[in-house]
């Protein structure tokens, strides 16, 4: 299901933490995997050596992307590593763009980083503003891929639908568990709101959002659970991660514009800096 898979690289621990994960998934699905180090044209990198001007991070990031390149083609993988001098965010959608690129893989910071908590960073510019699927990879996880057991959180909504055709292909291919589930977000449903109307609340989401991805699983042989939660959205799925023993999350995400695009707090966001193994934003086609 992917052919070409993208891993942008700055030979940060992050990075190196995704790593083994873009390696596993361009070897499971017989990809070519493309090793990208992208100098930074904001940084001030040029030095003159022995009389000789030269740019020191296309330097570095050669030998970053030459490391990383060995690494997936001593398992067999075939693998095409590239420099480019541009704005980080912007030269990887490029690159996505004009190279066919199927799926990124991207590492994000460790829990107790700064940077983890700033809005801006690259993985997240990524993540907003690139068509196609991105797996982000927390540095304190073991990536299990193909994944046993996978999660799709669901809302219903077009972006939720992408995400449950991503777990459903995930799913088949690795002959692995589908979790769809589905979270009646207590903000929304409110302190004041009776059994009564949580359980009609709860029948709806399972007949709108669950149901219809119970079916499309069976019909292809995939094995199946499904749960509506309640609670917080976000505490909710990485309990059910913790709870399940689930390798992977996928959700799905939506293109912004304007103000929207800048504000921080979405779910797919929250979920990628917080989920304790690996998150996959899926874009809905058309956005």
């Amino acid at each position: 299901m992917y052919d070409d898979i993208l891993f942008p690289t700055d030979g940060s621990d992050a990075a190196e933490a995704a790593l083994d994960a873009a390696i596993a998934a361009a070897d499971a699905h017989d990809a070519t995997l493309h090793v990208l180090y992208v100098a930074d044209t904001n940084q001030h990198s040029l030095a003159n050596i022995q009389g000789q001007v030269t740019d020191v991070l296309e330097g570095e990031g050669q030998k970053i992307v030459e490391d990383a390149a060995a690494r997936a083609r001593n398992v067999g993988v075939d693998t095409v590593d590239e420099v480019i001098q541009g704005g980080p965010s912007e030269t990887i959608c490029e690159y996505v763009d004009n190279r066919g690129i199927d799926l990124v893989v991207m590492g994000t910071r460790g829990s107790r980083d700064i940077e983890r908590i700033i809005l801006g960073s690259v993985t997240e510019r990524v993540v907003r503003n690139t068509t196609v699927p991105v797996l982000v990879v927390p540095p304190e996880s073991d990536p299990e891929y193909p994944p046993e057991s996978l999660l799709v959180g669901t809302d219903g909504s077009e972006g939720s639908a992408a995400a449950v055709d991503e777990g459903l292909d995930i799913a088949e291919a690795a002959g692995g568990t589908l979790h769809v589930v589905s979270v009646l977000d207590s903000n929304v449903l409110g302190i004041d709101i009776g059994s009564s109307q949580i359980d009609e609340a709860r029948e709806q989401r399972d007949a709108a959002a669950l149901a219809p991805a119970r079916e499309r699983a069976e019909e292809r042989g995939v094995a199946v659970e499904t749960a509506v939660e309640e609670g917080d959205v976000v505490d909710r799925l990485n309990g059910y991660v913790d709870d399940h023993g689930v390798d992977l999350v996928v959700v799905g995400t939506h293109g912004r514009t304007g103000l929207d695009k800048r504000i921080l707090g979405s779910v797919t966001e929250n979920l990628m800096r917080s989920a304790s193994v690996p998150v996959l934003s899926v874009r809905a086609s058309g956005e």
